[in-house]
């Protein structure tokens, strides 16, 4: 009786921790974290804010400047010094013209290291100015335990580091970018403006390749400091996924994992959104809109719990501009807020503000 009841105790706790995949989920990473890309709500983590080696997940960030620079049509000259960089590579000669584009794809697809330094020299002017570039831009994103010191992510410096939680910022910032999401997500890609044949490149990502139907792009990794890395991007029913993994010897099965558990337990919500207030027209709120759109990955429990609160401005009489503010709570706990524009609300509204509320968001 006694080793039963011991046996029913574990069982017990057992189911307590399962039930709790967000906090518990098995994985093999170091560092990991799983965001919603839209709003960057994080709905896994483990140690996602420690600085680790991150190998070539690096090189979102070469083809996220690259793209921005403008120069994506520009012809490169290949210089000796991009032509010997070591490890994975698109054994570009020196002398070789190829477009700038052509470099991105071979950087994202194969993880070519002589187009990581090739991309650097052109868009940088040198490998400092572009890591100086880099750095700037790291910053801009929020990205404050990262530091870049090459374009590649080699083991060449010290100082050459991110977190997860930074890596997954900077890969919510690229997807926002047409051309990125396009270059992420190819599966195989010829370069043509090479005066030479230098084959057809696949993709090294095998989630988008093979394995996961829901993959949208991503970015591998490995050194021998760093071991395996890899930032992947995942839809379904509309609910956008990024998941970093750092130093983990399973990344395929915990990026599947995490993503699965996701689309199990979430859903894209409109909580505001332009849609909801264009079929809200008439007497109630003539031509408002929201500035922005609240959109937000929630539970059923979360869903249930949505509540919009409305804040008029002090002005008084017909007017066009901000007429007022709406935040969005979930479970208590203020999610978003937005201003609302357009003509003042009706003055029947504004003596009961949460009429037109509750029959907007009901």
């Amino acid at each position: 009786m006694r080793h039963l009841k011991w046996i029913l105790v574990f069982l017990l706790l057992l189911s307590t921790v399962t039930a709790v995949p967000t906090k518990s989920h098995a994985i093999a990473a170091k560092g990991a974290i799983l965001m919603e890309q839209e709003s960057g709500r994080v709905l896994f983590e483990r140690d996602a804010h420690t600085p680790m080696r991150i190998a070539s997940i690096t090189k979102i960030m070469t083809a996220t400047l690259a793209i921005e620079s403008g120069k994506m049509n520009e012809m490169v000259t290949i210089s000796k010094k991009a032509s010997v960089t070591e490890g994975s590579s698109l054994y570009l000669q020196p002398g070789d013209k190829i477009k700038l584009e052509d470099l991105v794809y071979g950087l994202m697809l194969r993880s070519g290291n002589d187009a990581a330094v090739a991309i650097a020299e052109h868009v940088g002017g040198s490998l400092d100015k572009f890591v100086k570039m880099m750095n700037k831009k790291a910053k801009e994103i929020g990205m404050t335990k990262t530091v870049f010191a090459n374009p590649h992510g080699l083991d060449d410096h010290e100082n050459h580091y991110s977190t997860a939680y930074d890596m997954a910022l900077l890969t919510k910032y690229a997807m926002q970018n047409e051309q990125y999401r396009k270059i992420s997500g190819t599966k195989e890609y010829h370069c043509k403006s090479l005066n030479r044949s230098i084959g057809t490149w696949f993709n090294k990502n095998k989630l988008l390749t093979i394995l996961y139907p829901y993959s949208t792009g991503g970015k591998t990794g490995y050194t021998i400091r760093a071991k395996r890395t890899l930032v992947s991007t995942a839809e379904k029913d509309g609910l956008k996924l990024i998941v970093v993994t750092i130093n983990d010897r399973q990344d395929w099965k915990d990026h599947m994992s995490l993503f699965n558990m996701a689309f199990q337990k979430y859903e894209r919500v409109e909580v505001v959104s332009q849609e909801k207030f264009a079929s809200f027209q008439g007497s109630y709120l003539g031509g408002v809109v929201p500035e922005q759109e609240i959109v937000y990955p929630m539970t059923k429990e979360e869903k249930e719990s949505v509540e919009v609160t409305f804040k008029p401005s002090k002005q008084r009489g017909l007017r066009k501009g901000k007429v007022g503010e709406l935040k969005v709570f979930v479970l208590g706990k203020e999610i978003g807020k937005t201003d609302l524009l357009g003509e003042d609300l009706p003055r029947s509204e504004k003596e009961n503000n949460d009429s037109w509320l509750k029959r907007l968001f009901r």
